[in-house]
């Protein structure tokens, strides 16, 4: 019984936690990161402040969270994309395919956590996850050049190369509109179409591929 009340317990501290970071999500989402507070945060959740605070002693804290939730999340999923193509260069198109169609789906909140200005703070707490894209891209172009797919190159600087590129196309204040499905589709195999291109895929193949590549849903 007591073994019971223990799980119990920590079923719903792990359902607030989720609660909690599910509103910063969505706050971000909506309005930006410097909209994640804890009183927000709190009404959103529908959790007193209070509680919250001993989940998040701070805002940087909760931002901290809710970083490292997304970057998981994302992170995953570009794996996964990767892992099940049937090669290296396959791989990387496949892993900026899918960076790219989940930005565009949640365009906001990855605005939010790549390139909205914020404090020093904020800054610092949001780095690893433009620290993880640039890894993972980077380990899928490594697997390309050593395969001999790609030529060679500093492959740490190309990949925060096309992170950059890739947000600022994708979210950044000048970027095209994507309001429908079809605009969506577009932008993603056009930019990681330049992307391929940029890592020295030739053309005729770099279209192959990403006409090959499948668009995830966001």
């Amino acid at each position: 019984m007591a073994y019971r009340r223990t799980e119990n317990v920590l079923r719903r501290l792990a359902a607030r936690h989720e609660a909690i970071l599910a509103a910063a999500a969505a706050l971000a989402g909506e309005a930006g990161i410097n909209a994640v507070q804890i009183a927000p945060v709190a009404e959103r959740s529908g959790i007193a402040a209070g509680t919250v605070y001993r989940y998040f002693p701070s805002k940087t804290e909760l931002i901290a969270a809710l970083v490292t939730a997304v970057s998981e999340r994302e992170i995953g999923a570009m794996r996964r994309a990767a892992d099940a193509a049937p090669g290296p260069l396959s791989a990387l198109a496949a892993a900026l395919t899918t960076f790219a169609a989940h930005a565009l789906g949640s365009r906001r909140l990855a605005f939010a956590l790549i390139a909205e200005p914020v404090d020093a703070d904020t800054e610092q707490a949001r780095q690893p996850y433009r620290a993880a894209l640039a890894a993972e891209i980077g380990r899928r172009l490594s697997a390309a050049m050593t395969g001999g797919y790609v030529p060679d190159q500093d492959v740490k600087v190309a990949a925060v190369a096309l992170i950059g590129a890739l947000a600022e196309g994708l979210v950044g204040p000048l970027a095209p509109e994507t309001g429908d499905e079809t605009q969506r589709r577009d932008a993603v195999q056009a930019l990681t179409l330049f992307a391929l291109r940029a890592v020295g895929v030739a053309d005729a193949r770099a279209r192959g591929l990403v006409v090959q590549a499948r668009l995830p849903r966001a």
